[in-house]
């Protein structure tokens, strides 16, 4: 299976997105890397609850 977005499902506006969130190039690209980064830090205050949930819903 490929990879990616098609123009048959997808708007212009969305390919755009797609196109820029995984261009190395872009900063939306690097903004996403550190977002994710961020979640995963369990020192990060912003996100403690986000990962509290996460351990909850392992243990159900």
């Amino acid at each position: 299976m490929g990879k990616g977005v098609s123009s048959y499902t997808h708007t212009q506006q969305q390919l755009d997105a797609y196109a820029n969130q995984h261009n190395p190039n872009n900063q939306a690209y690097w903004d996403d890397l550190d977002n994710h980064a961020n979640q995963c830090n369990p020192n990060n205050s912003s996100y403690q609850g986000y990962q509290d949930n996460q351990n909850n819903n392992k243990n159900k």
